[in-house]
């Protein structure tokens, strides 16, 4: 970070170029040339964007950002960049910047917007500054309407390098024909009222190259496709937020065939918008449609001539793009049926009928699908009656319509044809190798899918040699076996490249994860050449602190993929997986914290993490379950994790500023819901009230028990944070509160016939059906219970019943670990992880997946999770850390810490633990005889060490200390 006397007052205005003020996907280029002068060593920029930026200096490419941020205290980046300026020589400045135009669940809606300043410490005012003398344009090689990635993030990327001049980041590039960009207004200006430095290092960007070639395949495509963003066709107010938005409508287009033929069409995604399918006035039904995967697929016999297309696509979207496709043996056109639209987007919209913005904590009406004219509608035979109806008729942004979608390209293929992969063809996964020469087929693209080998999250680059025109298309996903793909529905995980003539490389502006990459060579005039491709890996900067080994090597094993998995999952925040979402989630990062305590020890993530908290209350006082965000959803248990996480952070890191900032957030929120309790002085919410992926009541209303539960122990880590804060009287009120909703839950939601916890109580007085393994280990985590059901509720804990629901996530296993840790049954807690995370490694995974495949989720036995990359399944870090190593602090800041291993059957287990501030702790242990254990310790000077023999055991101690 640039040091503070640098840092002067912005003078920067912030600039946009001419157009709209937030226009949808656009890529904007800005360009500044300058002297610089001989006192140059030192030169800092600061920057920041809307919506993200890539700088350059002088061609070199010096960052990315800005980091996910709220608007209205929106992030700025610093770079010193005195090395790469040329003294007494013309420099230029460069910025990429992104615009979404739309909000996602890492970005709200603001405008376009670059603000740049250039300091030098020997200057008394900026060498540089965005004003009006900037140059900028549009990146006319990238194109505007390539679909969302998915609901949670922006779009895929397209680019047509004959079209724009790579060299534009370079001095000595002609930008002439640029204009000036537009002073839009001066630092404190709507939406960005204040701006707040990042607080976290840049993020790494590690070459990783690929594994091998897995596969070789001669590929033809279905002759037509595209993703058509409904949510924004019908609600187009929908781009200012990210909520779910169900509406009634229809898609129509006309089809000419040239001959009689069979047609498909297919709808190529999950099924999330239930489509219907009407041809000249005829629906299908469900015989007609057959099921492949997730897609569907209906093959219809058609006349020569025209034919209307009419899909009812009514349903409910967050954003995720509709994936449309045709195939054909016999040529066709897809056009508009309404006049005059040639050369428009090819299909045309009605509706909608109705429209509702669905928001999770707030009462909502339902859709209302019975409005006469959409009823009518479905009887609509031909164009001219179609016509009848144009007051409903939309005009389809061509920009709402991406043709050609990669997606779809990819997936669903006219024939496929496999070949040996030739030894030589592994060039392409070898840095500094001879290039690989990638084979033309007759008629057909060449598809090759790279194995990188374990999952990785970054940018995608390469460079190849070939002629004018290849199309390069590339698809990530995570998982396959024995050729078949897990195909990724909602995840738009691809990009698309167009080739100038000759050598080439580029570099992707779009964060992926993924672990395979499929690449498709298509219309290539002759053999392309590939000499390097590889991911710029791009994560937190931590280090392998933390280390754990032990005689069970499935344990090694299962610790590695849980440290990887959480590192993968560390951006600018904690994020719950690098490929379908990159979402901060505040529920699942209170565990990831504690994992990366362990593992990396890093500190000023986790307080940035739960800083952002507290800026969704202008959407709910009940705080967002993830942010920054335009999706305004509320998990209760999310945030009562999130009050706890600030307790723990405190407790790990011994920052007692940090206390007194969150303490009036903390209160805010935990007064808002205990103002909702009823009558009965329970908590009762209408809304999202998750905890597991498991078939256990958790209903959208009612009494649900777990929430209850963790409310309480909300109250009473508040209660310890209010004391640390000073704020003695509020401290002990939340104490009393925390009292009387335990003695409630107590009295109200035991069903003494089942002698167990119920999970619910219904909004019509109804206890739930299910009995549930979720709400004991939370009564228990929670100290519920007392007396009797305590000893019943810990039976339970550790021996499960086979009629209660089960935990169906590795998230779940987390507390059901806590719980098993607190009753002391570690040998319970080890035999669960060797089973359920030694099915994962016995799988192939290389990183923890979000879900068990036994928890019900999909149906297809080749389908083991959704996410293979989930940091909130990553516990294991935590537990063999914290209770095999016995590490644990006692003190904030672990001035003081125990060492209290536990054997658990183990010969051996060694390892090392970051400390908070400085250092490590490493252990050895090893069992030596019946009863007998010899331990060794190695930590700083400053830390106080109280070991601890496990429960049956003498244990013999050699403390080693490091420094003074």
């Amino acid at each position: 970070m640039m040091d503070m006397s640098m840092r002067p007052n912005w003078e920067a205005s912030w600039i946009w170029g001419s157009g709209a003020e937030s226009p949808r996907n656009e890529w904007r280029c800005f360009r500044r040339c300058f002297v610089a002068p001989s006192s140059a060593e030192q030169a800092v920029i600061r920057l920041t964007a809307d919506s993200r930026y890539v700088l350059y200096v002088n061609g070199t490419r010096v960052g990315r950002g800005p980091v996910r941020s709220w608007p209205f205290e929106l992030a700025y980046d610093e770079y010193e960049i005195g090395h790469l300026l040329r003294q007494g020589a013309e420099n230029v400045i460069a910025v990429l910047v992104i615009h979404y135009g739309v909000s996602t669940f890492q970005y709200l809606r603001g405008r376009g917007g670059l603000l740049l300043q250039l300091d030098m410490p020997a200057l008394s005012a900026p060498l540089l500054a965005t004003d009006d003398s900037w140059r900028t344009a549009v990146h006319r090689g990238h194109d505007p309407r390539t679909s969302r990635i998915s609901c949670q993030l922006g779009f895929t990327e397209s680019v047509d390098s004959r079209a724009w001049d790579s060299g534009w980041t370079a001095p000595h590039y002609d930008d002439s024909s640029w204009e000036r960009a537009a002073v839009i207004g001066a630092v404190g200006m709507q939406p960005w009222t204040r701006l707040v430095e990042r607080g976290i290092p840049h993020l790494t960007e590690e070459p990783v190259y690929p594994a091998r070639v897995e596969q070789l395949a001669a590929v033809q495509p279905i002759p037509w496709s595209a993703v058509i963003d409904l949510r924004n066709l019908f609600v187009p107010e929908s781009a200012d937020h990210a909520n779910n938005v169900a509406f009634s409508g229809y898609l129509a287009a006309v089809v000419r065939l040239d001959e009689a033929a069979a047609f498909t069409i297919g709808i190529v995604d999950d099924g999330r918008i239930p489509c219907r399918i009407s041809i000249d006035g005829r629906w299908l039904e469900r015989g007609d449609y057959a099921e492949i995967e997730s897609g569907r697929y209906a093959a219809v016999e058609l006349q020569a001539g025209e034919h209307l297309l009419l899909l009812d696509v009514t349903g409910q979207s967050h954003g995720h793009g509709f994936h449309l496709g045709f195939d054909c043996d016999v040529s066709f056109d897809v056009y508009s049926p309404v006049p005059g639209q040639a050369g428009s987007a090819p299909l045309c919209a009605a509706g909608p009928f109705d429209h509702v913005e669905i928001i999770d904590h707030r009462p909502v009406r339902s859709l209302d699908r019975s409005h006469p004219d959409y009823l009518r509608m479905q009887g609509v035979s031909s164009a001219d009656e179609l016509m009848q109806f144009s007051a409903w008729i939309l005009t389809v942004d061509p920009q709402l319509v991406h043709p050609k979608g990669v997606f779809a390209l990819s997936v669903w293929k006219k024939s496929e044809t496999r070949h040996s992969v030739p030894a030589a063809m592994q060039h392409a996964v070898i840095a500094g190798a001879d290039p690989a020469v990638i084979p033309v087929y007759a008629g057909r693209d060449t598809e090759l899918v790279i194995d990188f080998g374990r999952e990785l999250s970054g940018y995608i680059a390469f460079e190849l040699d070939a002629a004018c025109g290849t199309i390069v298309d590339g698809y990530g996903l995570e998982y396959m076996k024995n050729g078949w793909m897990q195909h990724t529905y909602q995840l738009d995980n691809t990009f698309r490249y167009v080739c100038r003539e000759g050598r080439q490389s580029y570099e992707s502006c779009v964060r992926r994860g993924l672990r395979y990459l499929v690449l498709t060579i298509r219309g290539a005039a002759r053999a392309v050449k590939l000499y390097e491709l590889k991911l710029l890996q791009s994560h937190y900067p931590v280090a392998d602190t933390g280390r754990f080994r032990s005689s069970d090597p499935l344990l090694g094993e299962i610790w590695k993929i849980s440290r990887d998995t959480t590192r993968i999952c560390m951006e600018d925040t904690f994020v719950d997986c690098p490929a379908y979402e990159q979402t901060y989630w505040v529920g699942d990062a209170r565990n990831e914290a504690l994992v990366n305590y362990y593992a990396f020890g890093a500190r000023e993530i986790v307080e940035r993490c739960l800083k952002l908290v507290p800026g969704s209350s202008f959407q709910t006082p009940l705080y967002a379950d993830q942010v920054p965000s335009g999706w305004s959803s509320v998990i209760p248990n999310w945030t009562f994790f999130w009050v706890s996480a600030c307790l723990e952070y405190y407790r790990y890191d011994g920052n007692s500023a940090f206390i007194a900032d969150i303490w009036p957030h903390v209160k805010l929120t935990l007064e808002k819901y205990l103002s909702l309790r009823n009558d009965k002085g329970l908590f009762e919410h209408q809304g999202w009230n998750l905890l597991d992926w498991a078939p256990f009541e958790q209903p959208g209303a009612g009494i649900v028990t777990p929430q209850n539960m963790f409310l309480v122990k909300a109250l009473r880590d508040a209660a310890e944070l209010g004391a640390v804060a000073g704020f003695g009287a509020e401290a002990d009120s939340f104490v009393r509160e925390a009292g009387k909703l335990r003695k409630a839950v107590d009295d109200q939601l035991w069903d003494s016939e089942r002698a167990a916890y119920v999970d619910c109580i219904h909004a019509d007085g109804k206890l739930s059906a299910t009995v549930s393994m979720q709400t004991q280990i939370v009564a228990c985590l929670c100290g519920i219970a007392d007396g009797e059901r305590k000893r019943l509720v810990e039976r339970y804990i550790a021996s499960p019943p086979p009629a209660f629901v089960q935990a169906g996530s590795p998230f779940m296993s987390f507390f059901y670990y806590e719980a098993l840790a607190a009753i002391g049954r570690f040998d319970l807690l080890l035999a669960d992880m060797r089973r359920n995370y030694g099915f994962m490694i016995d799988s192939g995974a290389t990183s923890c997946w979000e879900m068990y495949p036994w928890s019900g989720f999909s149906n297809d036995p080749r389908i083991l999770t959704r996410s293979h990359c989930h940091a909130w399944s990553a516990g294991p870090v935590y537990f063999l850390g914290a209770h095999i190593l016995g590490v644990q602090g006692l003190t904030p800041g672990w001035t003081k810490v125990r060492i209290a291993p536990q054997p658990c059957g183990l010969a051996w287990a060694e390892g090392s633990v970051p400390l908070p501030h400085e250092g490590r702790i490493d252990v050895a242990w090893r069992v030596t005889g019946e009863g007998e254990l010899e331990l060794r310790v190695e930590a700083p000077a400053h830390v106080e060490l109280a070991t601890v023999a496990p429960e049956g055991y003498a244990m013999k101690v050699t403390c080693v200390t490091v420094g003074d």
